[in-house]
């Protein structure tokens, strides 16, 4: 049985490993995991910045994401952005993304402040997290991200 719920803090340990294992997977980076816990912490201190999703089955962990705000003044409304997700191998193709993602929508509609619409960014290479993504009804925009690293 799926249950998706919004993480606690005591969720930390887990998350902060699905983090490095991702990292580790999509981009073959190793994570201090020091830092990737503090990061996890970092944004149950500051809750005003996103929210992590849980997803157990059977009442395993199976996926995790992480969601923060985007102000969009060209819409008067929230981009969700959906970062770090992650969802162990052996739960993987089984749908679990698409659930969580089906949960967001659910979870923005009821928002007071509009949610406008939710954005992520994917490895060029990571194939398989893109066609997820584009099944879950998502599709790749015009924009280029571009990024300087200040820490």
């Amino acid at each position: 049985m799926l249950k998706i719920r919004i993480a606690e803090k005591s969720d930390a340990p887990l998350l902060s490993g699905h983090n490095c294992a991702m990292a580790l997977e999509t981009e073959n980076k190793v994570l201090d995991p020091q830092a990737a816990i503090l990061g996890v912490e970092g944004l149950f201190e500051r809750p005003q910045f996103g929210f992590y999703l849980v997803a157990e089955v059977d009442g395993l962990p199976a996926a995790t994401l992480m969601v923060t705000y985007e102000w969009s003044d060209w819409r008067n409304g929230l981009f969700w952005w959906i970062q770090s997700v992650y969802v162990k191998a052996e739960f993987r193709r089984q749908g679990l993304y698409s659930s969580m993602y089906e949960e967001l929508k659910r979870m923005a509609a009821a928002q007071e402040t509009p949610v406008c619409g939710f954005r992520l960014y994917a490895e060029t290479e990571n194939h398989s997290a893109q066609a997820t993504y584009n099944n879950s009804g998502m599709h790749a925009c015009d924009y280029i991200m571009f990024e300087e690293a200040t820490a």
